[in-house]
């Protein structure tokens, strides 16, 4: 992505609104999506502070209070989480000057889980989540994405300019962060995934836990990064990794904190009471999935199987970085029942309307690869308003009523 095009950003607009109605903005996710860019480019003029700066950190956590009252007017206070003890000293800032845009704050941990700030700055700040690049972003044709056509039940305005024709391999193993995107050769991608994960793991973590046994973590990620669109079975990975269950659950919540693990809960209705309540666990990206696994686009195209479970983690967190520039909110989920009939990933929205996607790594379809969608469809037939099969071909099918297949070059 170009800088001078970097307005492309599902969340650039939304960054820009806020400025101008709200005196605190958040932007977070994980580490070295971009945030730090974003914020500066919404805000140019603004002063730029780091609390990666230890002299910096230092000096905010010694007298917060009195280091708010020292920054100019409109302030980018970037990695927030390394400070909690400013929350309550930006909300006294805001108490007394309500302007709007006055911070911009960004975080690499999920600041919402600090009870220090439930309690401060509610009512005084807008959070805006920022995730890896989307494919769409990165081509620079974020509008309309498949996620809203899909909400508004027009996927036959896809156009072909939206698509890509790089292999569905190719984009899994590439992912979405900025950073390897820039780097041409593949074992400079390699070194940067490396370095990346050893600053999560011997840095952040640490600073928002005393966690112990910092070698099982990598250990956890590549095992989760195996079991990518599968079940999530604590019991088997505690057994495999030798961790206790109490152990390894706070090392998910702490991945989660880091916005590097992503839980996908299942989706649950009164009306069917034999649906499985066991969530899958997704990797934010799918680089760093394919890196932990040791894989390439040629290995993975090989190994069908792991390309299947990558395939569904990449439609699930594309629609879910199409999701962060919407105006609503929708949620994401799972569905399998107790005869294991699944379905890869269950879209709700505010007002309960249900879209349903497949994903098979195939580049052909048949009227069978839709025999659960449309159960699902006869089933909820009041909130059901789409079901699509992902897939590798060239064109947008038909389906039937309200089912469609869809190429995944327009992910």
């Amino acid at each position: 992505m170009s800088s001078s095009n970097l307005w492309s950003r599902f969340t650039a607009s939304r960054v820009q609104e806020a400025l101008l109605d709200t005196p605190v903005v958040l932007i977070h996710g994980p580490r070295q999506c971009g945030k730090t860019t974003l914020a500066q480019y919404a805000a140019p003029e603004y002063h730029y502070v780091t609390f990666d700066d230890q002299a910096v950190l230092e000096a905010a956590r010694f007298d917060p209070v009195g280091f708010v009252k020292r920054l100019p007017e409109y302030v980018i206070l970037d990695e927030v989480q390394h400070v909690p003890e400013l929350f309550r000293a930006i909300k006294m800032s805001v108490d007394q000057n309500r302007k709007p845009g006055r911070f911009v704050l960004t975080g690499s941990a999920n600041v919402l889980l600090l009870p220090t700030l439930s309690d401060s700055l509610a009512g005084r700040m807008e959070i805006i989540n920022l995730l890896p690049l989307a494919r769409a972003e990165i081509r620079e044709t974020p509008s309309p994405t498949l996620l809203e056509l899909l909400l508004t039940n027009k996927l036959d305005s896809l156009k072909e300019e939206h698509k890509t024709h790089q292999s569905l391999a190719e984009r899994i193993v590439e992912g979405g962060f900025p950073e390897p995107l820039s780097r041409e050769s593949s074992s400079r991608k390699r070194r940067w995934h490396e370095s990346y994960l050893q600053t999560l793991v011997q840095r952040d973590i640490q600073q928002i836990s005393n966690i112990h046994k910092l070698d099982k973590v990598p250990m956890l990620l590549t095992a989760l990064a195996n079991q990518s669109a599968q079940l999530l079975n604590i019991s088997s990975l505690s057994r495999d990794l030798g961790i206790d269950r109490a152990t390894l659950n706070q090392y998910l919540a702490l991945l989660q904190q880091i916005f590097l693990v992503d839980i996908l809960s299942p989706w649950f209705n009164n009306r069917n009471k034999r649906l499985v309540k066991t969530p899958k666990a997704h990797l934010v990206d799918t680089g760093i999935s394919s890196f932990l696994l040791g894989v390439d686009a040629k290995a993975l195209e090989a190994d069908r199987n792991l390309l299947g479970h990558l395939a569904e983690n990449y439609v699930y967190t594309e629609l879910k970085r199409h999701a962060t520039g919407l105006d609503t909110g929708v949620n994401f989920y799972h569905y399998r029942d107790q005869n294991k009939k699944e379905i890869d990933l269950v879209i709700e929205t505010q007002s309960g309307q249900l879209i349903a996607v497949e994903t098979k790594v195939a580049a052909t379809v048949g009227a069978g690869d839709f025999k659960l969608l449309r159960e699902f469809q006869k089933t909820y037939s009041d909130k059901f308003t789409v079901g699509v099969v992902i897939y590798e071909g060239e064109h947008l099918l038909p389906f039937g009523e309200g089912m469609f297949a869809v190429p995944s070059g327009y992910i």
